[in-house]
């Protein structure tokens, strides 16, 4: 099945957030399943990083790269 992903749940996921239900970890990193992300999203991410809502290590394009 194909899963478009929320930025915010996305950023859940990534930084193991608990605001994300076991459920949807589960369909995330479930091997039968397509997570996409929407270009949109690494814009809102760097907009969020960018006002300080959240802080990633080093380069914000190396980061997203190792997180997808």
């Amino acid at each position: 099945m194909k899963f478009l992903l929320d930025t915010q749940a996305f950023l859940w996921f990534v930084l193991n957030d608990r605001a994300l239900s076991q459920i949807a970890c589960d369909l995330i990193v479930d091997p039968f399943n397509d997570i996409l992300l929407s270009p949109a999203s690494y814009w809102e991410i760097a907009i969020k990083v960018s006002i300080g809502k959240y802080e990633i290590p080093g380069d914000f394009a190396t980061w997203m790269e190792h997180q997808i």
